[in-house]
């Protein structure tokens, strides 16, 4: 599977470790940025860069996930949501990030580097990577409204106010 990354200052550390790590599991990984250590850095576009990523290539019929990162992973997720098309969840223990995909069929996971260790961090991408969605209807229905919402403005029927 091909998986995107982004971070920010506070996940560079972070970010080399799983590039190595998903990298020796089999995967391709695909790096954002930043690539240097910028304490003023903005994470933005590095968020929104993997985020549009992961979308293009699950366009293309290619396997993709993305994973974004930084200090608390709020940010970064709110980033990657700015992507049409994109589904990014913040994870912050492994129940989470099963149901981001299981019943979300999030795209992206996003992950607070400073609220976990390397190793719970890691936990929670391999098991994101690993659930499949679980095509069950009320979850299929639920994204399909997100999906009509983000590009329309509306749900049909569903009494939105604007």
């Amino acid at each position: 599977m091909r998986i995107h990354i982004a971070t920010d200052h506070a996940g560079l550390d972070f970010s080399r470790h799983l590039i190595d790590h998903l990298t020796g599991t089999g995967h391709e990984v695909i790096d954002h940025g930043p690539q240097s250590y910028d304490a003023l850095d903005d994470y933005p576009a590095f968020c929104i860069n993997a985020a549009q990523a992961v979308v293009d290539d699950q366009a293309a019929g290619i396997e993709a996930l993305g994973v974004v990162f930084g200090g608390s992973g709020n940010g970064e997720q709110i980033a990657a949501n700015k992507v049409t098309g994109a589904r990014a969840a913040l994870v912050w223990n492994l129940s989470t990030a099963r149901l981001a995909r299981e019943h979300n069929d999030a795209n992206v996971i996003s992950i607070g580097a400073r609220q976990h260790t390397i190793e719970d961090a890691t936990s929670f991408i391999d098991a994101f990577i690993a659930e499949p969605f679980s095509d069950e209807e009320r979850h299929a229905r639920r994204i399909a409204q997100l999906a009509e919402y983000e590009l329309t403005g509306d749900i049909a029927g569903k009494g939105i106010r604007r």
